[in-house]
């Protein structure tokens, strides 16, 4: 199986980085996000890659000229301006008419990858995504007429799920994707979900998203002191 990254958008939530370079980009230790999240997927002996590049492409292209890992990468460009479904839309013969793993070049998430796929091949859908819980924003307060009886800081996800990405996708799916403008997350999903194709694997672990540079500060500071939860390798 391949692995399909998304990497190619603006990231302008974290614009004080990607001035300058894509967000797969945006180092972690001595090597780019887009490296960590390979790690993850080789660990469990995927090797094959192909990368949806778009905004700074040459960057992302310069870089693997020079890695020693052992991987076999496509890096495809997508289109500036494209969606994320016209992205996936576009590497349709990279992935030879046969199942792939997809996932964003921003996310790191220890998700268990042979876990993920067994799971799709047991539920015959044309698409798993991996379900999380994500991190509490906000603490919860408990209160009685006007007095505070508990006080709870950010509880995890307040018992919701949210797409978490690191999906499984059939080939089918390339029947619901039509044009570079198509948002994968918006009218192609929901229409899979409509038509029942769609299952859900629950990922229990921690994960740290990567929006805001304060967000790149807290993933910095997990891998240098040694507790960088996606580091499975």
């Amino acid at each position: 199986m391949k692995t399909v990254i998304l990497a190619g958008g603006l990231g302008t939530r974290i614009s004080e980085e990607t001035n300058s370079k894509p967000k797969p980009m945006i180092r972690i230790g001595e090597k780019p996000i887009l490296w960590h999240i390979m790690k993850i997927f080789s660990t469990y002996g995927i090797n094959d890659f192909v990368v949806c590049c778009g905004y700074k492409n040459e960057i992302i292209k310069e870089y693997f000229e020079n890695i020693p890992e052992k991987w076999n990468v496509e890096l495809v460009d997508t289109g500036l301006n494209s969606m994320t479904g016209g992205r996936i839309r576009r590497i349709k013969k990279y992935v030879n008419d046969e199942k792939f793993f997809l996932t964003y070049g921003d996310d790191l998430k220890s998700v268990n990858i042979s876990e993920l796929e067994n799971f799709h091949v047991k539920n015959k859908q044309f698409v798993t995504l991996t379900a999380v819980q994500p991190p509490g924003r906000f603490g919860i307060l408990q209160l009685e007429n006007n007095n505070v009886i508990e006080m709870r800081e950010k509880p995890p996800g307040d018992g919701n799920w949210i797409n978490g990405g690191y999906y499984v996708l059939e080939p089918e799916i390339f029947d619901y994707l039509t044009k570079d403008s198509d948002v994968w997350e918006n009218e192609p999903l929901n229409e899979l979900i409509k038509n029942k194709k769609v299952s859900a694997f629950k990922y229990n672990g921690i994960y740290q998203p990567l929006d805001t540079l304060n967000d790149k500060i807290n993933l910095e500071k997990m891998w240098s002191n040694g507790k960088a939860y996606w580091k499975v390798w």
